[in-house]
């Protein structure tokens, strides 16, 4: 539903009213906005009060302005989303208060307790439906508020599975969510998905290789956990489990697992007969250039100082004929370079 007003970023009337006045009338006194507004003087006051902790209004009581309104609204989005993340991290930890509840209630009628709130009842549930299991897997991916373990034997990934992935993965690695991914070798051999992964990889997430991975799961928070009904056709569905022990092992054997495997940097770097004509340090700025989101960080990478490391992402832009870095990083993808 369309909306033009400001309450929905947490603003009451009058601080909109003020703000707005300030955003037409930039480097006028603040006093000069009480008689205009339908407000007495001092809750204009204290409007301006709270605008200016939230940086909204600038400068001195002679002469105050307007934060820019692309900064103003998207630093408001952001804090009404940190506040929605921090009810529902709350509402996903209700174990302890039913627990506590149950404490108080140590002989429940059976026939009257409702399976759907026990832990043993919600112990392993049959998801036969794929749409059903991509809605569980897109609801434990929004509740999750520490970790992500992804156990995934697959050679290569849609580009349909890419283009949902990518949303579901990168709204937690946004959140702070850690995500620790473990693929097999066959993965990086098909274009579409190691480019993903590349992507995945500069965005935040934690990849490693294993040999000997067969196994598909799915742990969130190390509480919840998705493991196919057939390990042979995953279209078959899910099964979903809460059982402390079940998942316990399977956090175990996932780490297990992950001490065994390979970091992904090391074999999605591009090698030296793979690149021919670059040198070493051309080669380890190509890396960093595709998994790193930031140039300090792609030259902490790289071993070089900033400046150094711009000069060889510009070399290496000439070499690859590219207009930009996106362009230079699918060009050096096709030759196989990363």
């Amino acid at each position: 539903m369309e909306t033009r007003t400001m309450s929905v970023l947490g603003l009451t009337s009058t601080e909109e009213h003020v703000y707005r006045h300030f955003l037409q009338n930039p480097r006028t006194p603040a006093g000069d906005v009480a008689p205009l507004i339908p407000v007495d003087r001092q809750e204009a006051h204290r409007a301006i009060s709270r605008l200016r902790v939230l940086r909204l209004l600038h400068g001195d009581e002679e002469s105050t302005w307007a934060t820019d309104p692309h900064v103003a609204v998207t630093r408001l989005a952001e804090g009404q989303l940190e506040t929605v993340y921090r009810t529902v991290r709350r509402l996903t930890d209700i174990w302890p208060i039913l627990e506590s509840l149950r404490a108080d209630r140590p002989e429940p009628l059976p026939d009257l307790l409702p399976m759907t709130l026990g832990r043993t009842s919600t112990a392993l549930r049959r998801l036969e439906d794929l749409t059903q299991v991509r809605a569980r897997i897109d609801q434990l991916a929004f509740t999750a508020h520490r970790e992500i373990l992804a156990a995934e034997p697959y050679d290569a990934l849609s580009p349909d599975n890419i283009a949902h992935a990518r949303t579901v993965d990168f709204r937690c690695l946004e959140r702070g969510v850690r995500i620790r991914n473990l693929v097999r070798p066959q993965a990086l051999d098909d274009p579409g998905t190691r480019s993903y992964l590349l992507e995945l990889y500069a965005g935040g997430a934690e990849i490693r290789v294993a040999d000997e991975l067969f196994d598909l799961m799915l742990v969130y928070d190390r509480r919840t956990a998705l493991l196919p009904i057939d390990a042979h056709d995953t279209c078959r569905g899910a099964l979903c489990t809460e059982e402390s022990s079940l998942v316990g092992s399977l956090v175990r054997l996932f780490e297990k697992l992950w001490d065994a495997a390979t970091d992904f940097a090391d074999l999605a770097a591009p090698r030296a007969e793979d690149a021919p004509g670059l040198s070493e340090a051309q080669r380890r700025v190509l890396t960093a250039m595709c998994t790193a989101s930031k140039d300090d960080v792609g030259a902490r990478q790289a071993g070089m100082s900033l400046r150094t490391y711009r000069r060889h992402i510009a070399e290496l832009l000439r070499v690859l004929d590219a207009g930009s870095r996106a362009q230079a990083a699918l060009s050096a993808r096709e030759r196989g370079w990363v």
